[in-house]
């Protein structure tokens, strides 16, 4: 090995090492708010905020089946001490007594703080005859009970009052002091992790401390069983399954390349050589993604499955081409004859995927960044490393007869010419006529969440009464209380609204944690006790309930005029706390108030219109949100931002090839079947009902990657591949590797990789028999 051979294959092993080592230490997630945009709009920025920060995706919904109804509220309840106990978990719900308990003590010895009904009207002797008078026709109703016990202290009903506005309405059963599902047949628990929902170790890590934690109190009960779901449950599963099946068809699509392989060279050192740049652009591909990003997402490692089937074909490429005066490991000829074809190839695959850098969605940009890290290091390493680590007089089986017989294929398949004109205009006017239906308007298609772990997550929501947060009104301010206040003043817009019965309903941290303002403002309402015990006397003239069984009502108020307001310190260890730390949220740029709306009862929907009417004028940038119409907006606009990015790679490519080749004829030749194939393909998963997402078209730039190898072998201007038996041997050969590749895909559950296979397999196919469809002139006859 000479001194100049020697540093390139110890560059290649040093850069092979810093790799490695930058692989191992990089940051892998699953999270798909990878594909979210990097400058969002403020609603988009609101649903960034709740796939990552927010609490829905730090929500855990639990359910624990089988066993007796008994057993399941014991079960219930001692998982929620364990899991209280833990220290992961913000807050454990199952509807226990005692921490009802605590919720209802609050209420009750904050109530005049808490109620709006506290007005300086409402403790008027008139205020104070129609409330007492209220709280006496209750003492008939099913509560009476209850009411019975604090009418000395609270004659008024604050405490009805206030319960009455606090009510969301939907929440879940109660049987034997636990929460329960409609049916009885599951307990139902929420509880609300630590970590953020972007924190998706964390997330698995509390995930298994739920299973872990129901085993041990379980153990008794061998017939019950735990269900857990949520967004956090979605996200490990996602990741777990994008990375089991991106090892699975990795080492799949290895062992079937290894064989192919091993069956056409015989030799196991030039599998072993041939599948080094494959590696080494796996690796460089990863590295170059995490030292961009910080963050290398689930699916850029299941994308390095897609780089078996493309890289191997450079490796084919070189040993299969390869003449006798080379296979003493001089590079010489091949280098001169196929590396500018081999070259161009990759500058074009290079030329689509660099679109992709400029997508303002960092995964797509990723999944171009690592295709193009990928791609150059394999054709790199196969140019100036492979030739170096060749031992002279390598074994190399000769496939010549396999080339003969393919040329002889290819005369008759000239003959198909004008069947490709007729198949083309056939898929234009199929993609034509599905227009409306070619591609996917949600990113739902992207998710590896199976219906399964859908339809137990609705039912799970459906118990607990969880809201879903589709529609919200957004709110904006530069701290705490300035945050609460503006609440309170958009809530008074939206009580017309429910009043009018064109809203439902709505959440407002400042029911539980009114602005320091509005908390004085109801003290203030309150008499001092000489004046209170005047007004209650002529209130009670007529009434069935004497002044001298009220002196605790008279306690009540005057220690509420002194009483510290409340603040969030107040609320902790209370589910109140929760709701604030829910719908109240410190950023770094100031406080957001969010204020979840509910549609009217029955089928009525709720009527965007009138909530933008309401909030006209209420300031602090007050913003209605339809989380699912944002998503739905969000993924149009990165789909067509990707067809945009696409499209200019197109162009580049086109450019490059213009420039390189110089002759439109010659151009026509080499574009026209990597557009033909693409039009098939299209047309053809629209015939299967497959509705196209964004990995749909990545596969569409692996098909140029791919095919345009092809489609310049077949146009090389100084000889007709069917003069030259090897070169078409290996361009079949590296075929079969790229179908193998990128075929095995299309077997895996994960959406977002079966895309890519059913894609890229027929088209690398397509783009062969294309390429040699319409070659520039007729083979000659080649002598075996």
């Amino acid at each position: 090995m000479t001194p100049r051979l020697h540093r390139h294959v110890l560059v290649w092993l040093i850069g092979l090492a810093l790799c490695a080592a930058v692989a191992l230490r990089a940051h892998y997630t699953a999270d798909m708010s990878a594909f979210l945009p990097r400058s969002p709009t403020p609603a988009q920025q609101l649903l960034v905020d709740q796939l990552t920060e927010g609490v829905l995706s730090r929500l855990l919904l639990v359910g624990i089946e089988g066993a007796s109804p008994e057993a399941r509220a014991d079960l219930s309840r001692a998982l929620a001490r364990r899991l209280d106990e833990s220290g992961q978990f913000r807050s454990v719900q199952n509807g226990d007594p005692a921490a009802l308990a605590v919720d209802r003590d609050l209420l009750f010895n904050n109530r005049y703080l808490l109620s709006r009904a506290v007005t300086p009207e409402r403790f008027s002797v008139a205020g104070l005859r129609e409330a007492i008078g209220s709280s006496i026709d209750l003492l008939g109703s099913p509560a009476g009970m209850m009411l019975k016990k604090i009418l000395p202290q609270d004659p008024t009903g604050e405490i009805v009052e206030l319960i009455g506005s606090l009510d969301t309405g939907g929440g879940p059963a109660s049987a034997h002091g636990a929460w329960v599902s409609k049916d009885g047949q599951r307990a139902i628990l929420m509880l609300q992790t630590r970590a953020s929902g972007s924190d998706t170790d964390a997330q698995e890590v509390a995930i298994a401390r739920i299973h872990s934690d129901f085993a041990a109190v379980a153990a008794n009960q061998p017939d019950a069983r735990v269900l857990v779901s949520g967004a956090a449950v979605f996200a490990v599963k996602s990741r777990a399954a994008i990375q089991s099946e991106a090892v699975r068809l990795s080492t799949a699509g290895s062992v079937m390349v290894i064989c192919l392989l091993l069956l056409i060279y015989r030799s196991p050192t030039a599998v072993v050589l041939g599948l080094i740049p494959v590696a080494s652009g796996a690796l460089a591909g990863i590295a170059a993604v995490a030292l961009g990003f910080g963050t290398v997402h689930g699916l850029t490692i299941g994308f390095g499955t897609t780089l078996i089937g493309e890289a191997v074909d450079y490796s084919i490429y070189y040993f299969v081409q390869s003449d006798g005066a080379e296979r003493d490991g001089s590079p010489g000829n091949w280098m001169a004859r196929f590396w500018p074809t081999i070259r161009l190839g990759v500058l074009t695959s290079v030329m689509g995927f660099a679109s992709l850098l400029f997508s303002g969605f960092p995964g797509l940009a990723q999944l171009g960044l690592y295709s193009i890290a990928g791609l150059v290091t394999a054709a790199a390493i196969t140019r100036f490393v492979l030739p170096h680590l060749r031992p002279a007089g390598l074994p190399i089986r000769d496939i010549r007869p396999v080339g003969v017989a393919v040329a002889g294929l290819w005369q008759h398949l000239t003959r198909l010419r004008p069947l490709i004109a007729v198949l083309a205009v056939a898929a234009i006017g199929v993609l034509v006529t599905h227009h409306d239906r070619v591609w996917s308007a949600t990113l739902s298609g992207l998710s590896p969440v199976s219906d399964a772990d859908q339809a137990l997550d609705q039912r799970l929501r459906a118990d607990l009464g969880a809201p879903d947060l589709r529609y919200l009104v957004v709110l904006k301010a530069a701290d705490r209380e300035a945050a609460l206040a503006a609440a309170e003043k958009v809530g008074a817009r939206l009580d017309g609204l429910v009043a009018a019965g064109t809203l439902g309903g709505y959440e407002s941290p400042a029911r539980f944690l009114p602005s320091t303002a509005t908390q004085a403002a109801r003290q203030h309402a309150l008499p001092e006790r000489a004046e209170l015990a005047r007004r209650l006397d002529a209130a009670l003239d007529g009434q069935p309930l004497s002044a001298s069984r009220l002196t605790p009502f008279l306690d009540a108020v005057d220690a509420a005029r002194r009483q510290p307001l409340l603040t969030p310190d107040s609320l902790r260890g209370s589910t109140l706390a929760l709701a604030v730390d829910s719908l109240l949220l410190q950023r770094p740029t100031g406080w957001t108030v969010l204020m979840p709306l509910r549609a009217p009862a029955g089928d009525q929907p709720l009527d965007p219109a009138a909530v933008r009417a309401a909030l006209e004028g209420a300031g602090n940038d007050a913003l209605f949100v339809d989380i699912f119409g944002e998503s739905s907006a969000l993924y149009r606009a990165y789909l067509d931002e990707a067809i945009l990015l696409s499209l200019a790679g197109s162009l580049a490519i086109v450019l490059l090839m213009a420039a390189v080749l110089r002759s439109p004829g010659r151009l026509a030749r080499v574009l026209a079947p990597l557009l033909i194939a693409e039009l098939l393909v299209m047309a053809g998963l629209a015939l299967a009902g497959e509705r196209l997402t964004l990995l749909h078209l990545v596969g569409m730039l692996l098909i140029v990657a791919v095919g345009s190898n092809y489609a310049l072998f077949f146009d090389r201007p100084d000889a007709n591949p069917a003069d030259d038996p090897r070169t078409l041997a290996s361009l079949l050969l590296a075929n079969l590797a790229t179908v193998i590749g990128f075929g095995i895909l299309a077997i895996s559950p994960v959406p977002v990789l079966k895309a890519i296979g059913i894609t890229v397999g027929p088209g690398a196919v397509l783009t062969l028999l294309l390429s040699a469809i319409l070659a520039r002139r007729p083979p000659t006859r080649v002598a075996s």
